[in-house]
């Protein structure tokens, strides 16, 4: 081999190393990242059980029961449309009734029942997530501050 063809194969073997080292870093962040969905978007593309998903909105006023031990079940609601919520687990201090909430989790296959991983609430009178607030916000439903006033 001539130094000009063992340089072109020193340059495309690293090309090709950059290459597979992106796709590999790719294909780790599309594996990790967890979707939001709103009731309202879940009622218009249903999203396969078993897959893992955000769910936000606000909890329902008088959805929340509890179970026997650390089980709860309540609604998560956009005002729109509504989901049963089920999860095993101590609750956030500051969740409650018309709070926002963002839930981890999955659907129960053969029914419209959210499995909740974690359960994540607003830590003060003034925080929503952003994502929630905006879509509340565009769906005339949570006004902001001035709703609290």
């Amino acid at each position: 081999m001539t130094r000009k063809q063992k340089r072109l194969a020193v340059i495309a073997g690293g090309m090709g190393f950059i290459a597979v080292a992106v796709l590999l870093v790719l294909f780790a962040f599309s594996q990790s990242v967890a979707y939001f969905y709103m009731p309202a978007d879940l009622a218009k593309t249903p999203v396969n059980a078993g897959t893992l998903i955000r769910l936000g909105g606000l909890v329902g006023e008088g959805s929340i029961v509890r179970g026997q031990g650390t089980q709860v079940q309540f609604a998560v609601t956009d005002g729109t449309d509504t989901i049963k919520v089920k999860y095993d687990g101590i609750l956030p201090d500051l969740f409650r009734e018309g709070q926002g909430v963002v839930t981890e989790g999955k659907f129960e296959p053969g029914s419209n029942v959210f499995v909740a991983d974690s359960v994540l609430a607003k830590h003060d009178e003034r925080y929503m997530p952003k994502q929630v607030a905006d879509k509340l916000k565009a769906d005339g439903v949570w006004k902001g501050e001035e709703a609290t006033r």
